[in-house]
């Protein structure tokens, strides 16, 4: 007689601890990042293990037969409360008018990309699970902007798109600590600590600009994403309509 599983097997699944170790490291970071600011490059390498752990999850998932819905949920809930968490943070670092001259600017467009973000993919899971398909299925998306589909279907894209907006605010977010410290060190540190500094931000410099372009189109792709998930479920609303009549 096989194993009858039940909801505390599922919750135990590996992919689930990899999971729940994701939160935490999440959590961790944006602890570190209000109470310790310090800390900052402490704070990123525990937000980029929590952005990473995401392929392993899936990875063990496939490999032990341990995928799940609630692993489904967990990892889309965390997903999208660690990018939401990082955007506030930003949004509190580049939106003060201490900080920056055109700070209302960081303050708008950080607001707007939470937005986008939150309601893109909801509208997204809620237009394929109103339909009984997974939001990441060829028939999930059939009907929808061929950037979407090609977003879902193509990994190599989805990577870019994925991993270069995140990459995009945690460079942002050194930047802002970079120029602190060197604004603070003009002056007071030796030669070699400035030397320091300022080959960190040159480094940092060009990973934003190798990232922006594939978080502009994450954006682009995110925008589809919420008006042709809007239009899915309009037109299935309009197909039980005349069902009915």
């Amino acid at each position: 007689m096989s194993k009858l599983y039940t909801s505390k097997d599922v919750l135990f699944y590996i992919p689930n601890l990899i999971g729940y170790s994701r939160v935490f490291a999440s959590l961790f970071s944006f602890f570190v990042m209000i109470f310790i600011p310090d800390q900052w490059l402490l704070a990123i390498a525990s937000y980029i293990y929590s952005f990473s752990a995401d392929l392993f999850d899936g990875m063990a998932a496939r490999k032990l037969n341990q995928s799940s819905n609630f692993g489904g949920l967990l990892d889309m809930v965390t997903d999208r409360c660690s990018t939401l968490g990082l955007l506030f943070i930003l949004y509190g670092e580049y939106g003060t008018e201490s900080s920056y001259l055109n700070y209302q600017f960081y303050k708008a467009l950080f607001l707007f990309l939470a937005l986008l973000d939150i309601s893109s993919h909801w509208s997204q899971m809620y237009s394929t699970a109103s339909l009984q398909i997974h939001h990441k299925s060829n028939e999930g998306n059939s009907n929808r902007f061929f950037l979407v589909k090609w977003y879902y279907q193509c990994y190599p894209f989805f990577g870019y798109c994925c991993v270069s907006a995140e990459l995009t605010y945690v460079v942002m977010y050194a930047l802002h600590h970079l120029n602190a410290a060197a604004a603070a060190a003009a002056g007071v540190t030796a030669t070699g600590d400035n030397d320091d500094l300022t080959l960190a931000k040159t480094v940092a410099d060009w990973v934003l600009k190798m990232c922006i372009p594939g978080c502009i189109m994450k954006q682009i792709v995110n925008v589809f994403q919420l008006t042709t998930s809007c239009n899915a479920v309009a037109k299935d609303d309009a197909h039980k309509k005349n069902k009915s009549v």
